[in-house]
């Protein structure tokens, strides 16, 4: 009786093994999946996972479709780096030490975001639609540059840091008709370091003209058999 114990438990433990077997469980875990007619590989293939990741950030952020999508954002980084610049000269000539930090960020998000929506308005979708000439497409860079890069936080930075004298008197009040040319008279002698990022504007915006319109003829270029 004692030896038929074991034998019985040997056999269910057999059985077991035969069940866990047929079930096929470990590679139930490792089946690729197929949805919309594509393979797409299970959690615990680790050498697919990172493409699989590239591809799908590469899709979303649409780097495929805009290839020249980093130095727009590069270009935008320039604004706002002008923005803050502005704002750092102006801040100092009307002495305010109030809302740092709200006139930084809104000093440096504005320019950048005008400089890339603008940019690609009446660049990149130009550019796409092959509507733009080689000439016209640096002009409109240059001119992107130098508004929306340096006279949009030149003029933004003039006017709030010129409210916060005004709110918090850190400076003179001028007198009534002549705000304006007693705030310039303040500034104008620091105002002057604005040509510095306006010559970088200018020399950046040509030479990101003349980048993108090349980028754009070679992916046509390319375009042209597979069609």
């Amino acid at each position: 009786m004692a030896a038929t114990k074991p034998q019985a438990g040997a056999k269910l433990r057999a059985a077991g093994a035969v069940q866990r077997g047929d079930g096929e469980a470990p590679q139930d875990i490792k089946m690729a999946l197929y949805t919309h007619g594509r393979l797409i590989p299970s959690l615990g293939d680790a050498k697919l996972t990172r493409p699989m990741i590239a591809e799908v950030t590469g899709k979303t952020l649409g780097f495929n479709k805009h290839p020249y999508i980093f130095g727009t954002l590069f270009f935008g980084t320039t604004s706002a780096t002008s923005g803050l610049l502005a704002n750092i000269i102006f801040r100092n000539s009307f002495k305010v030490q109030h809302e740092a930090l709200k006139t930084c960020v809104s000093l440096t998000t504005l320019p950048f975001l005008s400089t890339i929506v603008t940019f690609k308005l009446f660049v990149t979708d130009a550019l796409q639609s092959g509507s733009i000439s080689r000439e016209n497409c640096v002009w409109r860079s240059v001119l992107i540059g130098v508004i929306c890069g340096v006279t949009y936080p030149t003029v933004l930075a003039f006017r709030t840091n010129g409210r916060l004298a005004v709110k918090y008197h850190t400076v003179p009040l001028p007198p009534k008709g002549r705000v304006i040319l007693h705030w310039i008279l303040l500034c104008h002698n620091r105002v002057k370091l604005m040509c510095v990022p306006l010559v970088f504007q200018t020399i950046f915006g040509m030479l990101h003209g003349l980048f993108h319109y090349a980028l754009s003829e070679k992916l046509r270029a390319k375009s042209v058999p597979g069609d």
